[in-house]
């Protein structure tokens, strides 16, 4: 394909994808409320990341067992991730819906909502249950990038993306991950060994 289709063809795909963007900023805008406003700040203060070391420190403290080694992980997840999404910033240097034109802090993607999901999976593969607190967490930081006009919805859809695929791909690095560095094998004749099969 030439380079020329190939610019045409993106365009052609990118259009509907702007469009709504466009239309999800304008109607979110539109509804703002000064309640809503003083929400979605604490929810978009929860990514910031003097809360996030603050958290993962925590973590280390109180759990002396398993804490520093999760820390740990979800650090190296985190790093991972917004590496990959530092570098899409600089290369697609996408202007703010709020007019910021910045290409080191660009709008595209959000590294709010991929961090989010980054800890988020992380702390739930530890802690099942607060799964349930954290996922409407993630979800909140998300959607209060959009509602505070800081990012289009696709910015945050993306960066969720990269979030799950740079945890997961972190994740199957053996040596990373405590859960499952510390598998137990099956013993030697038991089920799994090439004398059972």
């Amino acid at each position: 394909m030439r380079p020329l289709h190939a610019f045409l063809l993106a365009l052609a795909l990118l259009q509907p994808v702007e469009q709504l963007d466009m239309r999800v900023q304008r109607a979110v805008q539109s509804h703002r409320t000064p309640v809503m406003d003083r929400v979605m700040q604490s929810a978009t203060d929860l990514g910031r990341r003097d809360v996030v070391a603050g958290t993962l420190l925590g973590i280390a403290v109180l759990d002396p067992v398993q804490g520093p080694a999760l820390a740990r992980l979800a650090l190296i997840a985190l790093a991972g991730t917004n590496l990959v999404v530092e570098g899409l910033k600089f290369a697609v240097g996408r202007t703010r819906p709020d007019g910021e034109r910045k290409r080191s802090n660009a709008s595209f993607p959000s590294s709010h909502a991929a961090s989010a999901v980054s800890m988020a999976w992380v702390l739930a593969r530890r802690w099942r249950r607060l799964g349930f607190l954290l996922w409407p967490l993630v979800t909140a930081v998300a959607w209060s990038r959009v509602y505070l006009n800081r990012h289009y919805l696709s910015d945050v859809v993306v960066g969720i993306a990269i979030g799950l695929l740079c945890t997961w791909a972190i994740l199957r690095v053996r040596a990373l991950d405590p859960a499952r560095k510390g598998a137990v094998q099956p013993p030697h004749g038991g089920p799994g060994s090439a004398e059972s099969s």
